[in-house]
Order: C-alpha cells, then structure tokens, then sequence
C-alpha cells in the first residue's frame, strides 16, 4: 500500500493524530495513559512502540536498545523492518485517535511522517497536565536514579525485555478498574550514578543529534563542561553554508540537542551555545 494510498485512507476513516511533548525525564509516558482516557485515545506510540490498553502490539523499546545512537533510531522507527511492523499492526487495528509521545514537536512529526499516519492535529504539553512539583520529581528521579517509564503491565515488558524492568506501580484505583499499571525500567543505555560520561562519546552524541535535525548542518567544534550539580553546558561552533535555509531558529536547534542527549544520553543538559560560522 502506497504513501498517498495509506494517507487517504487514513483521512477517510477519520483517525487523528494527538501529541504529547516535553523535555526528558517530565513524565509523559506515566501520564500519558490517563491522557488518553480522557480523550478517549485508543492507541499511544512511545519509544518504538505501539501500545493498545494494556499490550505492546508491535514494535522495539528504544529502552532495550544499549547505546544513545540505537536508541534514538528506535524511537522515530528509523528502521525499515520496525516501520513495517509497526504500520502492519496499525492496519489491523479499529482505532480513531492515536497519540505520539515525544521530546519535541518536530519529534512527533517524525515519527507521523514516517508511520505514514496524518499530519498531527493537536500537541499536549507536559506542563498541562502535570504540576510542576510533579514535573521536579519525575526529573529528579530520571537523571539520579536513571529510570524510565513504559505505560504497560510490567508483565508485557518482562516477557520481551526482562533484563532492564525494575518495579512496577499502579496509577488510579486498580480495585475499581481505573487504575493503570504502569512499568519501571532502567534502560540498558542509561548510566550508573556513579560514572561521567566521557568527551568523546558526548561529543558524538551532539553530532549526531545535529545530523538527524539538519544534515546540511557541519560541527566545527564541541566543547562540554560538567557543573557542580551533574548537568552540562555545551558549546558547539556549527559552520552552515550561505545559501542554506535551515527552516527554524537557532532556539529551536539548541532545544532539541538538549531534549535529546536528554531523552536518551540520560544526562542533565543546563545550556546549548552555538556559534555560526558561514562557508560557501
């Protein structure tokens, strides 16, 4: 079934397509099923996978993945044979309204785009559903203690990943059926809270990072600083060529390095400095 096919049908059955954004480690997936309750949402697509209620129809968590590059690429099913499944899965099934959970906007589009599902009718911020003390806690507890959510029954994550669950929990009342089990993992690409990532190893994730969001885009130079509370401020010379049309701002590229070393390097990004340098 070809791309235009698949989007027509997509529009003549009526799905719509919701995001749900914010930065790292703010707790979107743990809220994301409630999210969906109210909305009536009937499929939620989070780090590589396709979830219905309380099953992973089809796809890979970037949580199993074991370095940030692999990670990355599950997340927006860079992968040909992880597309297929995931699109294959969604065929089959009778739903109307799907929410993409990612760190950004531009994220979520991508994911869309590449699923081949409609163009993404209306984005959630974190920050309206969850309070701000909520918010501190979630990050507090990604980038200490390095754990992660999946919105499933931890049964679903230990038949195909039990190397990385750690604990479950229960959202809501269970006793009247309107909780939702929800799974704690570490991600095999998450780091002990005792190591320090090394230069070279940031270094390429913020070259890739740049690569995925504008492969015109050349790094000169990277430079990070650890500061005294564990985060990092980072300092990246970009040369563009002259004529280049980037498409969005400077703030907008900075935002996605840091939500992405964020999401998947499991580290604390304080600030993104970019110095431009032109080049014909």
């Amino acid at each position: 079934m070809n791309r235009i096919f698949k989007f027509a049908f997509s529009h003549f059955i009526g799905i719509k397509v919701y995001g749900l954004i914010g930065r790292s480690g703010t707790g979107k997936s743990f809220h994301s099923k409630m999210l969906a309750k109210k909305h009536n949402i009937n499929i939620i697509i989070d780090d590589g996978l396709v979830i219905k209620g309380d099953k992973i129809l089809a796809g890979h968590s970037a949580k199993r993945d074991p370095n940030f590059i692999a990670a990355v690429k599950t997340a927006v099913f860079d992968d040909d044979n992880h597309k297929e499944e995931a699109e294959e899965a969604l065929l089959k099934e009778n739903y109307h309204k799907i929410l993409i959970i990612g760190t950004s906007e531009k994220m979520v589009n991508k994911i869309a785009k590449r699923l081949d599902l409609p163009p993404v009718k209306k984005f959630y911020k974190i920050e309206d559903i969850s309070t701000p003390d909520d918010i501190e806690t979630a990050m507090r507890i990604r980038f200490t203690e390095g754990k992660h959510v999946i919105p499933v029954p931890s049964i679903e994550i230990t038949r195909n990943y039990p190397t990385i669950v750690y604990d479950a929990m229960t959202v809501g009342d269970a006793k009247n059926s309107k909780g939702f089990e929800k799974t704690i993992v570490r991600p095999e690409f998450s780091r002990p809270n005792d190591s320090k990532i090394d230069e070279v190893t940031l270094t390429q994730m913020i070259k890739h990072s740049i690569a995925e969001y504008d492969k015109v885009l050349k790094v000169k130079k990277v430079k990070s600083t650890e500061n005294d509370d564990g985060s990092y401020t980072i300092n990246v010379i970009l040369q563009i060529p002259i004529r280049h049309y980037m498409g969005s701002t400077i703030t907008d590229l900075q935002q996605y390095i840091a939500e992405t070393i964020e999401k998947f390097g499991n580290i604390l990004i304080r600030r993104v400095a970019i110095e431009i340098e032109e080049w014909s």
